[in-house]
């Protein structure tokens, strides 16, 4: 799949860090990981760090897919309400999933700690309502989130023009969020894995040739055997390929990145993400050096040469975004791009084994506005499947609930 378009930033600003070799040669190991995204990687670590051998393959260069464009805002918060959770899946399912997006911002931050220079910052997250009429929702919701010891507070129209210089009726403010460079993240992270003597290795396509009741076979386009306890397919959006099931809507994302900005002019922005009950969504957040991303105007193109033709057209819609709610910010995009991402009904991912491969084939398919963050709860969820254990949100979760 040709997943971006464009300028990504994190393509521009870091280039091919790590070179990471091809499969050269068959291999046998207890996980077999497919896919060498910001998913992957972490997926990989975690079980790596727990003593499973585990091989990585990427058939890009590492980090190359829909990491590259991703805007990398890390939240607790999904883009299903929790209101709207409660209604699909009872009460206790959907705090369970919200709980578990805010204990992943802290676990986010425990791997990056050990990483260098990769943009990582604790953040607040200001969600407006978009208009007058969203507020008693958003009041609702917040209330509910209060009760369950989600830790925030409202905002009026007053507050979000002297703190962000937004123009919005109201918002919920959270402390609970995060920004990266994700494809920092996942190159860091993989070289790491790799001086440790995990297997990494990208330019590798792999298929499935056999799913048994106690191993798995896969085979590159070379011809190499891998043969594995079980295999993760953690491919992106990609991994849709590898289930006959429609199980989620591909659609196209734009952003922009601006030059480094003055301190005055980001005020409150500096170290809060921005995002609107609309829908699509808005959003900016500050990077390490100062710029403002923004990101939004998502449409239904699904053709990458169409996507490609749009990017000016959408960072222009997106200068104009901004500058209604902000109206103090003068933006210019200095890199722009679009990005495939994947939307399912519910907002949530799906993490597991399913039917048309069974249990030894994991899928690790982190969907919506959440990816890293669910890629976080995933790979301790994916490793209770491999170990046999109970996870929480292992049904929630599961392609049982697609049914």
């Amino acid at each position: 799949m040709d997943l971006k378009s464009g300028t990504p930033y994190w393509a521009i600003r870091n280039g091919l860090m790590h070179a990471f070799p091809p499969l050269r040669q068959d291999l046998r190991c207890e996980v077999a990981v497919i896919g060498g995204g910001i998913s992957g990687a972490l997926i990989a670590d975690e079980l790596a760090a727990h003593g499973i051998e585990t091989a990585l393959f990427e058939q890009r260069d590492i980090g190359w897919g829909s990491t590259a464009a991703s805007t990398a805002l890390l939240q607790y918060e999904i883009d299903t309400p929790l209101l709207e959770l409660c209604r699909r899946y009872g009460q206790d399912a959907a705090v369970a999933a919200y709980r578990a997006c805010a204990d992943a911002i802290p676990a986010l931050q425990s791997v990056a700690h050990g990483l260098r220079d990769v943009d990582f910052a604790r953040c607040d997250s200001l969600y407006y309502a978009s208009k007058p009429r969203h507020c008693n929702a958003l009041r609702d919701e917040a209330a509910l989130r209060l009760r369950h010891g989600l830790k925030l507070r409202w905002l009026d129209a007053g507050e979000l023009a002297a703190g962000y210089g937004l123009r919005a009726p109201g918002a919920i403010l959270s402390a609970c969020a995060a920004r990266v460079d994700p494809y920092r993240m996942t190159l860091r992270l993989l070289a790491r894995l790799q001086r440790r003597g995990i297997a990494v290795h990208d330019r590798t396509r792999l298929e499935l040739v056999r799913a048994g009741s106690r191993s798995v076979e896969l085979r590159s386009q070379d011809g190499l055997r891998v043969r594995a306890g079980h295999a993760v397919i953690a491919a992106g959006y990609a991994g849709q390929h590898w289930i006959r099931q429609r199980l989620a809507r591909n659609r196209s994302s734009y952003a922009f990145v601006t030059d480094p900005l003055d301190e005055a002019m980001l005020d409150g922005l500096r170290d809060t993400l921005v995002w609107e009950t609309a829908r699509p969504y808005l959003y900016l957040r500050s990077t390490g050096d100062g710029r403002l991303l923004v990101g939004g105007a998502d449409d239904a193109v699904d053709r990458p040469a169409r996507r490609d033709r749009r990017v000016p057209d959408k960072a222009k819609k997106l200068v104009e975004a901004v500058a209604h709610r902000f109206p103090r910010l003068a933006l210019q995009p200095v890199f722009a791009w679009g990005g495939t991402f994947a939307e399912t009904a519910d907002g949530l991912p799906w993490f597991g084994a399913h039917p048309q491969h069974g249990p030894r084939v994991l899928f690790a398919m982190a969907y919506g506005g959440n990816g890293i963050t669910y890629s976080m709860i995933g790979a301790g969820l994916l490793r209770a499947a491999i170990e046999r254990r109970a996870h929480p949100l292992a049904q929630l979760f599961s392609f049982e609930r697609s049914r």
